[in-house]
């Protein structure tokens, strides 16, 4: 017998009998069985699967019918619950009917994003009467190596590739690189379009014609990308809230994708543009329209010190939060509002399956935000549901999130920017985005500065800065987001990280000549003060060590510029030092943002993209900007004044910033021009 003389199903809902059969299943029924079953409420099958194949009479309205093709991907995912999710989805198991061999593609493994051409399809197993679908995927240029295949599986060749750099992955692992065309009926632009959505207004040709509509959904049929489109006065919406009457099916044919009762298909006429964003949307569509007409992205700089008063300050001001956005919302306002040190990212090349979430990162939030001073919740929903279909995470458009995680992606694996930090540690060059302080179980900080926290995490981890990281964004020591290891945290507004390089010439600590060596042992003696590296001449080395109890230090020769070397005294040494600009707290698993927009120890902005909520159920998140002065009255006491202060006491938002740092933004104002 072959696949076609079988009818595969999917459980979509758990049986009442028996008891031991799960959703997500899948099972098969022999062709005659189906065909002798007619109208009745439950149908003989078996499991695949199943070591017995044992007949269970299953109802009919509990599974739905699949395609050979589709069971076999299906299948290649062990568990009932991804696969049901998988199925439900749809669209990624339409895509993946439509690779084929030699197909580019990118492949997750291990959290990591491999580009490879698909040389294999099929089954790794034989088993009756249907295997697991995996694709056999040669990874290419950087990638090779990081596989874990020459193309064998249990002994068989599949395909032949160099050792390490072949992957057996199903479905849901792999994406095509670059997505289908559109529909001939609908001819494509000569360069990649742009990726559309539901909502959106177009313009496409039949038979030369010029025509005007709405996308009404964007499907794969056959391969093939499918836009829907409305050519009459007909509009879909996609609710905030459960209070429509359909999933985006409309007489039983599905349109588009949403939660139940979150759609509702009314006349365009009945339609009016929402007053709360009207004013900024419009302005906002003419600022988009004047780039495409010139065919080159407009520049919008950052809101300088005199212009916070006007574009941020207010009400209805900031990045606006919807469905635990503020994550989101909170990262991006502080990288963007005040500060161009990661603009790079918005302008730098790339892939064209990633260009759309650049140009929505660019013109539908970074640009309105400095022109207008808001962005639409909308947008921000845009980005996370093109980041979910890009498979980073399924629930980017519903769960809260890690702002870090949020960055990663977005820096690494979508807009390929080079890593901002680089660290030494053992001769070794490590890279990264953000940097994790952790400390050691014998630190003896209370009351700790920034810079104390991240010189004990280089001292207890070994390490040194490699260079001067243009941006540096630092993640304060807590055990999950709820236990904190200190009850406060003193912002330090700048950053000394002249003893943290690996090269270059620096000032021994006691005379200020030129220093030769450095003292790990010496670091936490308390002879000295608790902040800065503890490096000497070699004059003064030998005094320090000297006494008794020092005599035993280990003591390491640091790397010196020949430069320097036979020269006095570098007394005009400059000092590597990088400057806050931005700081993220979160209490209760909310995260707001602290702005430093200007030199005065008053110049401090709070951000909060959910600080109020008009309406009920149907209603919207209001976003607020508004000055907290009270911060520079704080970073003016002295430590022993600070730690006397009661957090509920404290003037203003104060308390949060001191109190809830959960990531400190750092700048390089002279890196920052050459990155």
């Amino acid at each position: 017998m072959s696949s076609t003389d079988y009818h595969y199903f999917i459980i979509t809902r758990k049986p009442e009998h028996p008891g031991h059969i799960n959703a997500g299943s899948i099972c098969y029924s022999y062709h005659y069985k189906y065909r002798t079953a007619n109208s009745s409420p439950k149908l003989s099958v078996c499991f695949l699967g199943s070591q017995l194949s044992l007949d269970y009479n299953i109802e009919v309205k509990s599974m739905e019918e699949l395609s050979p093709e589709e069971a076999g991907l299906l299948q290649a995912l062990a568990d009932d619950a991804e696969r049901l999710q998988w199925f439900r989805e749809r669209k990624a198991l339409r895509t993946a009917l439509g690779l084929t061999e030699g197909a580019v593609v990118i492949v997750d493994e291990g959290g990591e994003k491999l580009r490879g051409i698909i040389r294999y399809i099929g089954n790794l197993t034989h088993s009756h009467p249907l295997s697991g679908t995996f694709f056999g995927i040669e990874l290419q240029g950087e990638d090779r190596g990081k596989g874990s295949t020459d193309g064998k599986y249990q002994h068989q060749t599949f395909f032949s590739c160099s050792e390490y750099s072949g992957i057996f992955a199903p479905f849901s692992r792999v994406r095509p690189l670059v997505p289908s065309s559109l529909s001939p009926s609908i001819p494509a632009p000569s360069s990649q379009p742009e990726e559309l959505e539901p909502g959106e207004r177009v313009t496409y040709f039949i038979d030369d014609k010029c025509l005007h509509g709405m996308v009404l959904n964007v499907r794969v049929e056959n391969g093939q990308d499918i836009v829907v489109i409305s050519t009459v006065s007909n509009i879909s919406l996609v609710l905030e809230e459960d209070t429509g009457v359909s999933d985006g099916t409309f007489k039983k044919e599905r349109l588009f994708a949403c939660p139940p009762k979150r759609a509702l298909f009314v006349k365009l006429i009945s339609c009016r543009p929402d007053s709360r964003f009207q004013s900024t949307s419009a302005k906002h569509s003419e600022m988009i329209e004047t780039e495409h007409s010139t065919g080159k992205p407009e520049t919008v700089p950052p809101i300088s010190t005199e212009q916070v008063n006007q574009m941020l300050i207010g009400r209805m001001r900031g990045i606006q939060g919807h469905c635990n956005s503020c994550y989101m919302d909170a990262a991006l306002f502080s990288l963007f509002s005040c500060s161009s040190v990661l603009d790079s990212m918005l302008f730098k090349s790339t892939e064209p399956q990633d260009a759309p979430i650049q140009s929505t990162l660019l013109h539908n939030i970074v640009n309105p935000l400095r022109s207008k001073g808001f962005v639409e919740g909308r947008h921000i929903m845009k980005l996370r549901q093109q980041l979910q279909k890009h498979g980073y995470s399924h629930s980017f458009t519903t769960d809260e999130k890690d702002p870090e995680e949020f960055l990663t992606v977005i820096m690494q694996h979508i807009l390929a920017l080079d890593p901002l930090l680089k660290l030494s540690k053992g001769g070794k060059v490590l890279e990264s985005y953000c940097y994790q302080v952790f400390l050691d179980q014998n630190h003896s900080l209370v009351l700790p500065t920034v810079q104390q926290l991240l010189e004990h995490s280089f001292h207890s981890e070994g390490l040194k800065l490699a260079e001067v990281p243009s941006c540096l964004i630092l993640q304060m020591p807590r055990f999950g987001k709820k236990f904190k290891m200190f009850d406060k945290i003193i912002p330090s507004l700048e950053l000394d990280i002249t003893d943290l390089l690996s090269e270059g010439p620096q000032q021994c600590m006691l005379c200020g000549n030129l220093a030769q060596e450095e003292c790990t042992d010496c670091f936490k003696d308390p002879l000295f003060s608790q902040t800065g590296f503890k490096i000497f001449c070699n004059t003064c080395s030998s005094q320090v060590h000297s006494h008794p109890l020092r005599r035993s230090h280990q003591r390491a020769p640091l790397d010196i510029p020949k430069g320097y070397l036979g020269h006095g005294t570098p007394h005009t040494l400059t000092r590597d030092k990088l400057e806050l600009f931005a700081v993220l707290c979160i209490e209760t698993s909310h995260y707001v943002s602290f702005i430093k927009h200007g030199p005065n120890s008053q110049d401090w902005i709070f951000f909060d993209s959910m600080a109020d909520r008009q309406g009920e159920k149907d209603g919207f998140n209001i976003p607020e900007v508004h000055h907290c002065p009270e911060v520079g009255m704080y970073m003016e006491m002295s430590p022993a004044e600070l730690a006397n202060q009661v957090p509920r006491d404290m003037k203003g938002v104060a308390k949060r910033l001191f109190c809830d740092a959960y990531m400190y933004l750092y700048q390089s104002t002279n890196m920052c021009l050459y990155r």
